[in-house]
């Protein structure tokens, strides 16, 4: 009997994935003013992840370009509409001239973006594939809290109030690029001129 056995293909013939990220999101189109952090309410957001054997717990970080501001917020599992819903609890707060935009990488964790511009309208932006350094501002805080949470942390254990913590003295910390000014500092400062407040 003949043997129906699928074809094999070769690797370079295999059938293209469907494109998650549409080109005109790419980080290419974002407004030169954005990466020369002449825009305020312009924010770059990474997953902090911890060992395999902690399970997919992990932690939004999520970081204002020009006032280095952070947040940081606790997720069960790495699916994609929890995080953006985080997003969303988190960030409308703000006014939106201080929301205006995220800088994300390529992530599947990422890829319920709609859900989130339609959550609250602020552009989304997605660095090159593999290219996480396009991202730096989140990537540099990612490795100062690092100290607070290394790898080794079960992120399980973490309480609500230690993650606040955390993210409350990185944002009393002064800052040599920010003139020696805490990020709360020029947050504050940025929402006044702006005529924005916290609730």
């Amino acid at each position: 009997m003949p043997d129906h056995r699928r074809k094999r293909r070769g690797r370079g013939r295999r059938r293209a994935q469907l494109r998650r990220f549409a080109d005109e999101i790419s980080i290419r189109h974002r407004p030169p003013e954005i990466a020369e952090r002449r825009t305020f309410g312009a924010w770059e957001c990474d997953l902090i992840q911890f060992r395999k054997e902690f399970g997919g717990t992990n932690l939004t970080s999520l970081v204002e370009r020009v006032s280095r501001f952070t947040v940081l917020m606790k997720n069960a599992d790495r699916r994609s509409r929890p995080v953006m819903d985080g997003l969303i609890v988190s960030l409308p707060p703000l006014s939106a001239h201080a929301r205006s935009s995220i800088t994300f990488d390529r992530g599947l964790e990422l890829l319920a973006w709609p859900n989130l511009q339609a959550g609250f309208g602020a552009a989304t932006w997605f660095c090159d594939p593999q290219a996480p350094w396009q991202k730096g501002t989140v990537e540099n805080t990612n490795g100062r809290m690092r100290r607070w949470l290394p790898r080794e942390v079960d992120p399980k254990s973490l309480t609500t109030r230690q993650i606040n913590d955390i993210w409350h003295q990185l944002n009393s910390t002064p800052r040599k690029c920010l003139g020696y000014r805490t990020p709360v500092e020029v947050l504050s400062e940025k929402l006044v001129k702006g005529d924005a407040t916290l609730t």
